[in-house]
């Protein structure tokens, strides 16, 4: 089937800069409009190659810029599309496709457009992956996993919220890059308390280099040894092609890639909140093997531990620690903090304009607020991750500039007791966020609801009451939450401790185990 009128007539509704979109409804109107132009079924793809691609472009390329329909229009690049699908190697597709494009307009239009390729390369195939689903034909068997990273899928929308206002931290990279330099292999370890930003460094450098990467996640169950290994050895086979290496432990896995690393290439996996894993074993934590090949690096991050929780015995390896509290990072660390209150207060099209509206209102200097608030902040990201979009809600439109909260844990307590939780009606509130602690997983409003002996109305309004504290995902089609951040799980249980008196959490574990005695029956 001949492409070109086909990318023609998207081309008489495609959009000046990939940033501009069109109404959904619209858009999936002209989808169809545009499937029958060409005598296809809205319903039935077709089940040729040929067919299903140019479906596919269609589906994909409403509203999409030129300099993009043009790149799939060209027969080298669908031909390099259909051999990185029947290998299922869609990173090499990615790398021809960038090959390609080198010293052509197309890539300066590109980079003009800050259209992020990758990301509209993964677009499209997993739109063709989705089509060729519906086709009903055997050919596109077995489908591929249609994933342009070199890490797992499973962290991307994380890194994506991580970066999102991303501000410093310079000195924490250039640290790493002379510890490599130095270094003929070796683990380098950033400490910082809860809130510090260390998760954001991760992501950031993952981001920026497209590592492989895993990030220990208590709350939703991911911090157990099988699990990382797993999940870097299909990073390492993936990214590096390794052969007859599925059931390979992560020491002969990194022997392997060693071997492929060209002259000047480093390997680096990032891993993040080892202060997070559960592992009885002894050893070293996540099993990170006591030796590393040549060139090969990790990159680490946890909160301050004592000498016996340590875990990580590399005697013949360079080991290294950058801890974010120590006194010669303080300015740094500062500094940091004020271009990230300065972001929220010029750059963030969310929060900007409240931001400024309630300086206005109290008649406070931009540089003064800035300063205050990077003095309450103690230096802690997550603090202004809470305090920043709370004050343009409103939640502080009683307080003045001095009665912000101080520090995370006060900012905690102060919430805790403006939502009034202290109090005997709001029990049911505490019960339910308790519930989630003592859980430690993913849970549905569903089971909350049992667990609880509430409504399911009930449940869910008071998971919205704490929307910014809580994190939803979608898990096998079912909406799950769990405690957004260790260090609000940790005021919790602190609560937990104090409050224990009341009786009140005995009864949640009691709720518990009456629920999964009930769930066996």
């Amino acid at each position: 089937m001949n492409i070109d009128p086909v990318v023609n007539a998207l081309k008489s509704i495609a959009k000046p800069a990939a940033s501009l979109v069109i109404n959904q409804a619209q858009r999936n109107e002209t989808v169809v409009r545009t499937l029958k132009q060409f005598n296809f079924d809205p319903a039935q793809p077709p089940k040729d190659v040929d067919g299903v691609y140019v479906y596919s472009l269609i589906e994909y390329g409403v509203g999409k810029p030129e300099v993009l329909l043009n790149l799939f229009r060209e027969r080298e690049i669908k031909n390099a599309f259909w051999s990185a699908y029947t290998s299922n190697n869609p990173l090499g597709f990615y790398n021809k496709v960038e090959k390609f494009l080198q010293g052509k307009d197309s890539e300066f239009d590109i980079r003009l457009m800050r259209i992020e390729l990758r990301s509209q390369l993964e677009e499209f195939g997993e739109i063709f992956i989705k089509v060729a689903k519906r086709s009903t034909s055997r050919d596109f068997e077995p489908f591929p996993e249609w994933n342009l990273d070199e890490y797992s899928a499973e962290f991307k929308s994380l890194i994506k919220e991580k970066i999102r206002s991303f501000c410093g931290r310079q000195f924490v990279f250039e640290a790493f890059n002379q510890f490599c330099n130095k270094n003929r292999s070796g683990y380098f370890t950033v400490v910082g308390d809860a809130g510090m930003g260390k998760s954001t460094i991760a992501a950031k450098y993952v981001w920026d280099n497209k590592s492989p990467c895993y990030f220990n996640i208590r709350s939703d169950g991911r911090n157990r040894t099988e699990l990382f290994l797993e999940s870097i050895r299909k990073q390492l086979i993936k990214r590096y092609q390794l052969q007859n290496a599925q059931k390979a432990n992560l020491a002969d896995l990194l022997e392997q890639v060693s071997k492929k690393l060209t002259a000047g290439d480093r390997l680096v996996i990032v891993v993040d909140a080892l202060d997070e894993v559960e592992q009885e074993t002894g050893g070293n934590l996540l099993d990170l093997p006591p030796s590393l090949p040549e060139r090969v690096y990790f990159l680490l991050t946890r909160r301050p531990y004592t000498i016996d929780k340590k875990r990580l015995s590399a005697p013949d390896v360079p080991v290294e620690e950058l801890d974010l509290r120590g006194s010669q990072y303080v300015n740094l660390s500062r500094e940091d903090i004020k271009e990230y209150i300065r972001f929220f207060l010029n750059d963030d099209e969310d929060y900007k304009k409240a931001l400024r509206q309630w300086i206005q209102d109290r008649k406070v200097d931009e540089n003064n607020f800035v300063e205050q608030v990077a003095t309450k902040s103690e230096n802690n990201f997550m603090y202004l991750r809470y305090i920043l979009p709370g004050i343009a809600k409103g939640d502080y439109n009683d307080l003045s500039l001095t009665q912000l909260p101080d520090g995370l844990k006060d900012y905690y307590q102060v919430h805790w007791v403006r939502m009034g939780m202290d109090e005997k009606p709001q029990e049911e509130k505490v019960f339910i966020l308790f519930i989630l602690v003592e859980i430690g997983t993913p849970i549905t409003c569903e089971m909350i609801a049992a667990i609880a002996e509430q409504e399911e109305y009930d449940v869910q309004s008071v998971l919205e009451e704490w929307v910014e504290y809580l994190k939803k995902q979608d898990i096998k089609g079912e909406i799950c939450h769990s405690i957004y951040h260790a260090s609000f799980l940790d005021f919790l249980k602190a609560k937990r401790v104090l409050d224990s008196k009341r009786k009140l959490f005995q009864e949640v574990n009691q709720r518990i185990a009456d629920y999964l005695i009930r769930k066996m029956a």
